[in-house]
């Protein structure tokens, strides 16, 4: 199988415009992304919305193709970054692995562990989960901007949501993590090409819009998205002060290294 790897960057981010370009150990941000993506990958760009972002990749030899600024979601910008990357290769790409352009320190094991999930020829859409940790506060855990999921005996999603599910009866919320393993959503996603064509030409979903979660969209038009379990911890980077954590995350991974 063919796969193409796309970081989706918008250069207009609400709560840190241009964290994209923004230094991390000396790096712009999508140039450390780019690095990771590209020991598993051989196909690889950077799908983006601003010449500033298009010009910085070319920078340091990467690839990158200029995207409309009005899609609602990376998948919809993974989406048009295919078609110009089959034009652009005169190859026909058959996954599509979608890699936010905020994870600096997406691993290896997690990029390889989500293309090894489509030798299984059911897969239709694949991403990562993590346990939380049994002695992680309530207040952690019921963070809306941490979306859980539950899965069925196979790993299979069932739904995603910004509260925690399941809701454990007759618990004390602060004994909620030690009692239930409870399974957090790593935003990396990878999709079969004529599984993302599809998808893309969904109109928005009543869940998906209660939740403001795009995968429910996907989940409610009957589609299966294929979980897999991952122990890896990452940093998303979505703030300044998210940069400042991961220049301490890095500084500590440099000096194990």
């Amino acid at each position: 199988m063919n796969f193409l790897a796309i970081i989706p960057s918008r250069y207009g981010s609400t709560r840190f415009p241009g964290k994209s370009l923004a230094l991390l150990g000396g790096k712009p941000i999508v140039e450390r992304v780019y690095e990771r993506v590209a020991r598993v990958f051989e196909h690889v760009c950077v799908a983006t919305d601003d010449d500033r972002i298009m010009s910085a990749v070319a920078g340091f030899g990467g690839v990158a193709v200029l995207t409309s600024q009005s899609h609602r979601s990376g998948t919809d910008r993974c989406r048009e970054a295919l078609a110009k990357m089959e034009a652009q290769t005169g190859l026909k790409f058959d996954v599509v692995v979608n890699v936010q352009g905020d994870e600096p320190f997406i691993a290896q094991s997690q990029l390889e562990s989500i293309r090894g999930a489509f030798a299984n020829e059911q897969t239709q859409i694949a991403t990562l989960v993590k346990p939380f940790a049994p002695d992680t506060p309530f207040d952690a855990l019921a963070n809306p901007n941490s979306p859980k999921v539950v899965v069925d005996g196979e790993g299979r999603a069932l739904y995603f949501s910004r509260s925690v599910i399941p809701y454990l009866r007759d618990v004390e919320p602060a004994a909620w993590a030690s009692r239930h393993r409870f399974l957090k959503h790593i935003g990396l996603y990878a999709y079969r090409a004529d599984v993302l064509a599809q998808i893309t030409a969904l109109p928005a979903g009543e869940l998906e819009q209660c939740e403001s979660l795009e995968q429910l969209r996907w989940l409610q038009a009957g589609f299966t998205i294929q979980t897999i379990e991952s122990e890896e911890e990452t940093i998303g980077i979505d703030t300044p002060a998210d940069l400042e954590r991961a220049e301490k995350f890095l500084a500590k991974l440099e000096s194990e290294n």
